[in-house]
């Protein structure tokens, strides 16, 4: 089974992750994972924080000479801005009275800082809001550029756009996926409507002036793959469900949609299912996708379509109303460096974690040790739908 885990406070020495259950033999460039890293950094509406970080991973085990050797894969991001944090987040030191001016008492609404203090037992805020944040989600880009890579070899594609910011939605339905990949800029909002564009980008920018943020929805594409990925025999290995619960994951998600998601909710099934056709050439096929490519927890062939809401990020530079933990005086709450905006650097989050529940549900599929031994399964699969 494809697993990871990951480490790495927001201002510690660094990011890590092991990737565990590659397979042997796959080329991974540490190029081609920063060319990602580099995507997760862009977008108008991001903070000073993308001022100081350059993310670059560094493969520290188990890759020889660009290949894959079967065992666990180490990735790390150094943190820039460790140097100046190096004393305030030491492991190696004890806390002293004059670091007191540094403890965080004053938890910011909307993130994990007060319950987490509560949870594990804490006395500065610091220790639940360096892991917490969205920082770490630069590791989770680096394992999804890896997982991205492995599906490659299968002809899988995956991809991302913004749908819309701050209530303004981008009018793209009638777009090809080759005409909104042809007219989304990653420098900007990655919207594939410039009309909506300009609009959004005013917004953030007034959000900014007044110290406020702004969320937006970002849709996530993945061609080309098999059917019957994932399966409908236990709750826990449904594709759709593991796919909702993997975005979910990523910091300031709030929903989840696949296909119309929320819009069948309102319609007839005669609008909503898909008919099933069949021709020689293309076999069995539907002429729609509102299902967005996923049927009884699995995938049915057609594009996986999935779109993620995500809420304004909690942290302020107009300070909302918060509690102090140890006068429980009212206090405005801290300020950390943030974003006013960060939807299109949440969709190349998105990608990233579609592309690894999309691997770990192919290496199930597909199983073997090596590329090679996978490459056969998948053909052999292929072989067999092709003559039904």
């Amino acid at each position: 089974m494809l697993r990871y885990l990951m480490a790495g406070e927001s201002h510690g020495k660094a990011l890590t992750a092991i990737l565990d259950g590659l397979p042997a033999g796959l080329e991974i460039l540490e190029e081609d994972i920063n060319k990602d890293l580099a995507r997760r950094q862009k977008g108008y509406g991001r903070g000073d924080r993308m001022k100081i970080e350059t993310d670059k991973v560094e493969i520290l085990n188990g890759v020889r000479w660009k290949k894959s050797l079967g065992d666990p894969i180490t990735l790390m991001i150094r943190n820039k801005d460790w140097e100046n944090w190096s004393m305030k987040m030491s492991s190696g030191e004890d806390y002293f009275e004059s670091m007191k001016d540094i403890i965080i008492t004053k938890p910011r609404p909307g993130h994990a800082d007060l319950t987490g203090y509560i949870k594990y037992n804490q006395y500065d805020v610091r220790n639940i809001l360096e892991f917490a944040s969205a920082r770490n989600s630069a590791i989770r880009v680096a394992i999804g550029a890896v997982c991205k890579k492995f599906l490659s070899e299968f002809g899988v594609e995956i991809f991302s756009y913004v749908t819309e910011i701050g209530g303004i939605e981008a009018d793209y339905k009638n777009m090809s996926y080759d005409e909104i990949l042809n007219n989304i800029d990653e420098d900007m909002l990655k919207t594939p409507d410039k009309s909506a564009e300009k609009i959004m980008i005013e917004k953030i920018r007034k959000a900014k002036k007044d110290g406020d943020t702004v969320g937006g929805v970002f849709e996530v594409v993945a061609r080309n793959l098999p059917i019957g990925l994932g399966t409908y025999t236990q709750w826990d290995k449904r594709l759709d469900g593991n796919l909702a619960a993997s975005l979910m994951s990523i910091q300031a998600i709030k929903g989840v949609e696949i296909g119309m998601g929320f819009e069948t909710a309102k319609k007839l099934g005669s609008e909503v299912h898909d008919e099933i056709f069949y021709s020689e050439d293309e076999k069995f096929y539907r002429k729609t996708n509102r299902a967005g490519g996923l049927e009884g927890g699995m995938s049915n062939g057609e594009d996986i379509v999935v779109r993620a809401a995500m809420k304004p990020i909690p942290t302020l530079y107009t300070p909302l109303n918060s509690v102090d933990i140890e006068t429980k005086e009212p206090f405005e709450a801290s300020v950390e460096r943030s974003d006013a905006s960060a939807v299109p650097a949440a969709s190349v989050i998105g990608e990233a974690v579609v592309a690894y529940e999309l691997a770990k549900s192919f290496i199930e599929k597909f199983g073997g040790d090596s590329m090679e031994e996978i490459k056969r399964n998948y053909e052999s699969y292929k072989n067999y739908v092709k003559n039904i």
